[in-house]
């Protein structure tokens, strides 16, 4: 039964990749193309840090490889996690697969390019730039907004083992 969240992590995986390949191979770092005039465009930027452009900065050569390094241990945390819960959840378990596609793309990135590619530029005009991302990155967001969504709907194990009194 779990093996569909499996494929999903590779559907997520595959797509991210795409995207990456077609973007390194068509567009200029030097010329990003406008899609939404004002809001959305692609620019092609070769992150070395994490989210936001956090630890951008500094050029050790372990940096990659203890990004990387963190990438396994959160992606272990989900594997187990997910194991743990019931299959019957299947917006946790889509959110586990969907943050893990997005954390193996970006993972990918780092090992073999000793970067991530972004492209996605969102922006209002020249007021307001969100920093690039790309589809792992997105997924990686969705994941977690799911898994909060979840949190919220499901109690926790143990309040959903305590039996309830009614004293009325």
């Amino acid at each position: 039964m779990r093996n569909k969240y499996y494929l999903f992590t590779l559907l997520i995986l595959a797509l991210d990749h795409l995207s990456k390949w077609i973007v390194w191979l068509k567009l200029d770092r030097n010329d990003p193309v406008e899609l939404i005039p004002g809001y959305l465009r692609l620019s092609l930027v070769c992150n070395s840090g994490v989210a936001f452009g956090f630890f951008n900065s500094g050029n050790s050569i372990w940096k990659p490889y203890l990004l990387a390094a963190m990438a396994v241990v959160a992606l272990a945390v989900l594997f187990i996690y997910g194991r743990r819960m019931p299959p019957g959840r299947r917006l946790l378990q889509y959110a586990l697969a969907l943050t893990a596609g997005g954390i193996l793309g970006n993972f990918i990135d780092r090992i073999f390019r000793g970067f991530v590619i972004d492209f996605i530029e969102f922006h209002v005009h020249d007021s307001f730039y969100w920093p690039n991302f790309n589809v792992a990155d997105s997924a990686i967001t969705i994941g977690i907004a799911l898994l909060l969504i979840d949190a919220v709907r499901n109690p926790s194990l143990e309040e959903a083992a305590e039996p309830t009194t009614d004293r009325t």
